[in-house]
């Protein structure tokens, strides 16, 4: 039997996506920064364009290893700008990089990127109740206040839509799920 699926889940892509990630609380640091980075390249773009390119993401990004993107220079920089494989945006690039120095600053801060963006919503998963995805917003009062304090932390491209992005890989926002626990 078919699972129920999110009426996005329509292509390979996104049918592995929604069944492996989409909802799945996250706690790998690793895995927390990846989704920082795709959500900010994917601002004005569809998520779909962005799953096809992951692959080549995690290639030119090294396998999002924020140690390692923090201190890209000028060379990986052009090497990133004419890489075919991922969006070649200098602003989303240059965002990915300064990104990486402030996640992290947060690490240092926190301890880890996980308690730091899940002391947002207590630690907790938040249940909702939506059935349409009508009724998931594109972003929260708790989204709204991580934007805000990323950037006052003089972090680019975390503007409260990417967060609202980026808080939908947490608990399960998927309205065909029947956990019944949602994003925050």
């Amino acid at each position: 039997m078919e699972p129920h699926r999110c009426p996005w889940g329509n292509s390979d892509n996104y049918i592995q996506y929604h069944d492996t990630e989409w909802g799945v609380p996250l706690h790998d640091d690793r895995l927390l920064f990846e989704f920082l980075v795709l959500g900010g390249a994917q601002a004005g773009l569809s998520w779909s364009t962005i799953l096809n390119k992951r692959d080549n993401y995690r290639q030119a990004f090294d396998n999002f290893d924020p140690a390692i993107v923090a201190k890209y220079g000028l060379e990986k920089r052009q090497t990133l700008l004419s890489n075919p494989g991922i969006v070649r945006n200098r602003l989303k690039i240059d965002a990915a990089i300064q990104n990486a120095q402030v996640f992290l600053a947060t690490v240092h801060e926190f301890g880890t990127f996980d308690q730091y963006a899940w002391g947002f919503v207590g630690h907790q998963p938040i249940q909702n109740k939506w059935r349409t995805m009508q009724e998931v917003p594109a972003r929260t009062e708790k989204s709204d206040a991580m934007s805000a304090d990323l950037i006052r932390n003089t972090s680019v491209g975390t503007s409260v839509t990417v967060c609202g992005q980026w808080r939908r890989h947490q608990p399960n926002t998927c309205t065909a799920s029947s956990t019944g626990i949602s994003a925050w």
